[in-house]
């Protein structure tokens, strides 16, 4: 009868990464007697002070501050401010993963999320949080964390409302003060004359970007190529944490918050913060008391759609 033995795991001593043999240790190994040569990081910034051991990584990051994005995908139009990041961009459309683990065989788009995954292996968090000790696999679920701790010392003097920095306050403030300005068209409200000016766009707006299978047509191209996916079934955005797939950025995006914990959309009115934009507007119906889902039996209205579904229910168990 055939036994079955584990796999023996390596571990690096410099960066606690794994490997099932010694050959790929020391494969491994060369990489960081390659950056023990690099004595100095030369290049600064005369901007925000950051140094960087090439020259090149200098310029790449001095587009940060000036927002230039030369490098232009040819597929769906997006750009990006180095040559490396629009070729990681581009195995999005060719699946390309050409980075594997060597312990379990999982494949991934970029070296950075590979050392990332290797993390599952070994157990390593190597971002600890100063204030509880708390460790974490990714900086970024570090710096999410550390807002549990960070005290909110701006406060609005006329509803008392609190805030983590003084721009939230001043977005916040426009709530009292700021006039609305309303689309004569289609009776929408906006905060500002520049958001109202680029909604009426939409009114007139030629859309010359057509699916040549269903005719659905578009203003944009990025649109257009989105939608060709529902026909195609192509979904070329791949979570590299849970392997689930999208034919939709903006989907993967929100769904990639999942895992970081990220929630970019906070509440101007409330400390309350969400993962995507459309929870955020479901929540601002509890300040302004808007009711928008109408139970089309007994005329009760409520602010979000769940507990409109639940209110139904009271009337299933009545019939």
């Amino acid at each position: 009868m055939e036994t079955h033995t584990e796999k023996k795991v390596i571990i690096c001593k410099v960066c606690r990464s794994s490997f099932c043999c010694e050959i790929h240790l020391k494969k491994h190994m060369q990489e960081h007697a390659g950056e023990k040569k690099i004595k100095e990081k030369r290049h600064s910034c005369v901007q925000c002070g950051r140094s960087f051991y090439y020259e090149s990584m200098l310029i790449s990051h001095v587009r940060s501050h000036t927002g230039e994005k030369p490098f232009a995908c040819t597929i769906c139009d997006s750009v990006f401010s180095s040559a490396l990041i629009l070729k990681s961009h581009m195995r999005i459309h060719t699946g390309e993963k050409p980075y594997s683990c060597e312990v379990c065989g999982r494949s991934f788009r970029n070296r950075s999320t590979l050392y990332v995954h290797k993390r599952t292996h070994s157990e390593e968090k190597p971002f600890s949080c100063e204030t509880c000790g708390s460790s974490f696999r990714q900086k970024s679920n570090l710096l999410t964390h550390v807002r549990i701790h960070t005290e909110k010392k701006y406060s609005c003097e006329v509803c008392g409302s609190s805030f983590k920095s003084n721009t939230k306050l001043s977005s916040h403030k426009r709530t009292h003060f700021e006039e609305k300005f309303s689309c004569e068209i289609c009776g929408s409200s906006f905060k500002s004359n520049t958001k109202l000016s680029s909604h009426k766009r939409t009114h007139f707006e030629e859309k010359s970007f057509s699916c040549e299978v269903c005719g659905s047509s578009f203003k944009q191209k990025s649109n257009l190529v989105t939608h060709v996916r529902i026909h195609t079934g192509e979904k070329p955005y791949s979570c590299d944490v849970c392997c689930k797939a999208f034919s939709d950025l903006s989907y993967f995006k929100k769904h990639a918050r999942i895992h970081t914990g990220e929630k970019p959309y906070a509440c101007t009115i409330c400390p309350a913060s969400f993962s995507d934009r459309s929870a955020l507007k479901v929540h601002m119906y509890t300040h302004t008391g808007v009711k928008l889902f109408l139970c089309d039996i007994c005329g009760c209205r409520f602010a979000r759609s769940h507990h409109l579904k639940q209110h139904m229910n009271t009337h299933k168990k009545a019939q």
